[in-house]
């Protein structure tokens, strides 16, 4: 008994003079762990007879009993300490300034798609989206592309493993397919715009592999060519914030439209620079033209009774020329640097009048 005592007291000293949370674990495992020094009577309760047992298993347990509750107490107290020590050490001291917060700006794509939805949202266009992985049908056939264009070679569509109704899966080409969807399950008249991501396998100064497009759709019974050119027209001029912008539409040929266009917009270059407006030149900014009676079959729309007009232009095409950006690949390096340079400020408000500050 004077032994039992004797374990007892030595462990709770060493309970209490354990000071870090390794020393107190050390402590358990001496007294509790396999080969500790309680665990050891525990065990040697087999060759004890049964009157011993019976004298002595209460007290082991109660020793073991004791032992655990000090072992937990201590451990309360070293935690509590510990996390007193950690709050005084971060204390923050509420006197001193603020830290300077850097500002962050809205990336010239995000500024420029915004732009773009405002000027054609207050048309009266609605914005309509499409996934970024396309079937054959709906990227290629359903535009009267037929099999043997350019278009579909490797060299200039990502093709990816897998097939959808019979056909490949690629990368889309154009936010076109959005236009085929639409018209699938809207019934005329309809009014969209489909703005999104693109992909071409082209890289270089003014083709990247991703870039962004805003395309519209208009269809209906009586809308024509005049319709067309007249929604252009207030397009560019409320995008580059000049009244009277020239423009001209030059014939020429997308599968999809039936007659086509390209448009330009007057612009001067003198001394290497170039200016927007008036001017002895031109510049191409966008694609346009009548959508072609076989896209409407396509879709499941009369031609005979409804027409209507399609416009597609490149979203960092015309944020360079507004802004002045010399190297499409600079939109998507990630540097802070010229996002700080060419970005906005997060007020900047879209708008057809007024125009925006940097």
């Amino acid at each position: 008994m004077d032994d039992l005592g004797q374990l007892e007291q030595d462990l709770l000293q060493a309970i209490a003079d354990a000071d870090t949370a390794a020393a107190l674990d050390a402590v358990r495992v001496a007294a509790l762990g396999k080969k500790g020094s309680i665990s050891a009577l525990m065990k040697g309760m087999g060759a004890l007879s049964p009157e011993e047992r019976k004298e002595k298993g209460p007290l082991f347990n109660q020793l073991k009993n004791r032992v655990e509750s000090a072992i937990e107490s201590r451990k309360t107290a070293l935690e509590t300490a510990e996390l007193d020590a950690k709050l005084a050490g971060e204390r923050v001291d509420v006197t001193l300034p603020a830290r300077p917060q850097s500002e962050g700006r809205i990336h010239p794509i995000s500024q420029t798609m915004d732009e773009a939805l405002a000027i054609f949202g207050e048309m009266g266009f609605t914005v309509a989206e499409g996934p970024d992985i396309e079937d054959d049908f709906h990227n290629f056939t359903a535009l009267n592309i037929p099999p043997e264009h350019p278009a579909r070679q490797m060299h200039d569509t990502f093709y990816l493993p897998g097939e959808r109704d019979g056909g490949p899966l690629v990368l889309r080409t154009h936010t076109s397919p959005v236009q085929v969807r639409t018209m699938q399950v809207q019934k005329p008249p309809l009014r969209i715009i489909a703005p999104g991501r693109t992909y071409r396998s082209d890289s270089d100064m003014t083709h990247t592999p991703m870039f962004h497009q805003v395309e519209g759709l208009v269809v209906d019974k009586s809308t024509h060519m005049g319709h067309l050119k007249g929604c252009i027209t207030e397009f560019c001029r409320a995008y580059f914030e000049i009244a009277d912008l020239p423009l001209r539409f030059r014939p020429s040929f997308f599968p999809f439209t039936e007659p086509s266009a390209e448009v330009d917009i007057g612009c001067s270059r003198k001394d290497g620079g170039l200016k927007i407006g008036s001017g002895g030149d031109w510049l191409e900014i966008l694609g346009c033209g009548m959508v072609h009676p076989k896209v409407l079959d396509s879709c499941g729309i009369d031609s005979h009774v409804y027409q209507g007009f399609a416009f597609g232009v490149g979203v960092e095409r015309i944020a360079m020329l507004k802004y002045g950006i010399p190297d499409l690949r600079t939109f998507f390096e990630a540097d802070l640097r010229w996002l700080h340079h060419y970005g906005f400020a997060a007020l900047d408000i879209p708008s057809l009048v007024g125009g925006l500050s940097r």
